[in-house]
């Protein structure tokens, strides 16, 4: 997939998460950080000259920290040495990824429902691989929580009366590194309470060499060792960790994997193109409304894009997946197609030649009339699911900072969609990366996403664009909670 990124954090009660992902203070105190030992018999202590005081709130209570006086080293473990005032307990925020944030929320999501991302470069400092979990999870399929438990003093916050069961979901792409932890809430909808997103170009070069590169598999390491961090400060009930198309395609990508395994503790999983495309359809579900007959979802990736014809004329389910009647997924995606012919001078004449070379792919599509007379009635619509159409949507509302709430779910006609093409056509590199909605990561890539689109539009040319900004992760976590009856057991305790 390729959507919006970057990196975030959530409190598990209450509060919010800034653009970095640091957890903010509310009036009830800085829920996002463990209560250190001995903390709640912190009383104020009179001023000396060797220490000074800083007055702090910690759970809606006034403390008081000493910060250590020159020449005085901290125990291990946060312990004063003798004769020395405590340390001031020291947290280091995530790296600042994006202009383009997850926002995890306390507010109630539906089962496909994620805080809009985009990334900035990539940056982890050297110590972001020390505090990892040592144990592994999530390779075939979803595995059961218990295994990740992280280097950190103490270890995650031990489960509570009442607390929900955590899920977690990671999708590593082409051009993306990104993960999501939820809980459930009411049936089909979960609630969002972390979130991580950064761009890792895992796939630069994979077209001309056929090899993951060194500088990528880096970055991408770095990006999962945040993400294993973040899981290791919880207790996950389940999780899937995915990988896509640039690992199916390298020739090294198992073994990058291993890599992974071995610096990060995280086993990841490389995901075939069906089980790509139908995760998917069951990130969107809730973005198709009852009316609807027949949907061509679409999900372009940096490696790949996923079509998948949906049927929805008869008796309809509940989960969207079932209703597929054909699918393909095409071995092109914004990354590869912007290799192949440039991404960052795009002529009128290079993106046709991009359209006719995905056009040609579609061809050889022979399920793409599955949906029949449906796929000119008017009850039939476009949903896309990817940076491309989320991008266009944001230059489309003239939006001065990404805003997912605006953009998620946003109809566009076909006028709309033609006219936001022409606009970026006719815009150099250098104004592309001046759009808040594109930047500097997606300025040689949005075109690409662009043709695509455009092919894809003259095989169903559809009136309406229905934009999602969700996807594999939020398929993932729809998936893992229905099939371990999470809904069934809040029904049973009452909950809303």
């Amino acid at each position: 997939m390729d959507d919006p990124e970057t990196g975030g954090n959530a409190p598990h009660r209450g509060g919010q998460a800034d653009e970095a992902g640091e957890h903010r203070r509310t009036s009830g105190g800085d829920r996002g950080l463990p209560r250190q030992p001995g903390e709640a018999s912190a009383r104020p202590a009179a001023p000396s000259q060797t220490h000074r005081k800083r007055r702090k709130r910690k759970r809606g209570r006034k403390v008081f920290a000493r910060d250590t006086s020159p020449g005085q080293t901290p125990h291990p473990g946060g312990q004063a040495a003798p004769g020395q005032g405590k340390p001031a307990l020291q947290v280091s925020p995530p790296a600042r990824d994006s202009a383009h944030q997850p926002q995890p929320s306390t507010v109630q999501h539906d089962a496909a429902a994620q805080p809009g991302e985009r990334a900035g470069a990539p940056r982890v400092e050297k110590s972001a691989r020390a505090d990892l979990p040592s144990s592994r999870q999530a390779g075939s399929g979803a595995r059961s929580g218990g295994a990740f438990q992280a280097r950190f003093p103490g270890g995650p916050r031990s489960p509570r009366p009442g607390d929900q069961p955590v899920y977690a979901a990671l999708d590593l792409g082409t051009n993306n590194c990104r993960l999501l932890v939820a809980v459930p809430t009411r049936p089909g909808q979960f609630r969002v309470i972390d979130a991580f997103s950064r761009i890792v170009r895992l796939g630069e070069g994979l077209t001309a060499n056929g090899r993951l590169g060194d500088a990528a598999m880096a970055r991408a390491v770095d990006a999962l060792a945040v993400c294993a961090a973040k899981l290791g400060l919880r207790q996950i009930r389940l999780s899937r960790l995915i990988a896509t198309e640039a690992c199916r395609a390298a020739d090294n990508g198992e073994e990058f994997l291993a890599r992974v395994t071995e610096e990060t503790g995280l086993e990841l999983e490389i995901i075939d193109r069906e089980t790509e495309a139908r995760l998917a359809v069951s990130g969107c579900g809730s973005l198709v409304e009852d009316d609807t007959d027949a949907v061509v979802l679409f999900d372009i990736g940096g490696g790949s894009s996923e079509i998948a014809l949906i049927d929805l004329s008869g008796e309809r389910s509940q989960h969207l997946a079932r209703h597929i009647v054909s699918w393909t997924s095409l071995p092109v995606g914004v990354v590869s197609l912007a290799e192949r012919f440039g991404g960052r001078h795009v002529t009128r004449e290079v993106f046709d030649d991009m359209v006719a070379d995905v056009a040609r792919m579609l061809e050889a599509f022979e399920g793409r009339h599955r949906l029949g007379a449906l796929a000119s009635g008017g009850r039939f619509h476009l949903l896309g699911t990817s940076g491309t159409v989320t991008t266009l949507a944001g230059v489309y509302l003239g939006l001065e900072r990404y805003d997912r709430k605006r953009v998620d779910g946003l109809w566009l006609e076909r006028a709309d969609v033609d006219a936001m093409t022409e606009r970026l056509l006719g815009w150099d590199f250098a104004a592309r990366v001046a759009n808040p909605c594109i930047g500097a990561d997606r300025a040689d890539l949005v075109l690409a996403g662009c043709a695509i689109l455009e092919a894809i539009r003259q095989v169903w040319p559809s009136e309406r664009l229905r934009v999602a900004d969700r996807g594999l992760r939020e398929g993932i976590l729809t998936e893992l909670m229905a099939s371990d009856g999470a809904w069934r057991r809040n029904r049973r305790r009452g909950e809303p």
